[in-house]
């Protein structure tokens, strides 16, 4: 089996892998992606992209129809927040595809960080499989 085929095999059989994360497979060709890890050193303001494997789909009461996604990488969980008019806009995609791309801006509240979402696509991934996501609890 390739890397690929382990790494689907794993997701597949137990939703984990003891090998690489699938992001890992994609690394080299998102070369403007920021880690996860990285986004702490990432400034205030800046526009950054982000991408992963949704792991988690959030819009809670009391958030006024704010929707939070959680994409997880090789390196841990970005977070990004969508207002109610973009998440209306990108409904099917936020809420059917297993891995994005999302664009905005880096918001830092006491070591918080939160990308609030300005544009959103399915992330190109050679069939990859990841985790399933734990949607809208």
């Amino acid at each position: 089996m390739t890397v690929q085929e382990r790494v689907n095999a794993d997701y597949t059989t137990m939703n984990l892998t003891a090998g690489p994360h699938p992001m890992k497979l994609l690394r080299d060709r998102l070369p403007n992606i920021w880690r996860a890890f990285d986004l702490a050193q990432a400034k205030p303001g800046s526009i950054v992209q982000i991408a992963g494997n949704v792991i988690c789909r959030q819009r809670p009461g009391t958030a006024k129809g704010f929707v939070f996604v959680s994409l997880e990488d090789e390196t841990g969980v970005a977070n990004a927040i969508v207002d109610p008019d973009l998440f209306e806009h990108f409904r099917l995609l936020i809420t059917e595809e297993d891995f994005l791309l999302i664009e905005g801006e880096v918001q830092n509240s006491d070591n918080v960080v939160l990308i609030k979402t300005r544009e959103i696509r399915p992330l190109a991934h050679d069939q990859l499989v990841g985790s399933e996501s734990h949607d809208f609890h």
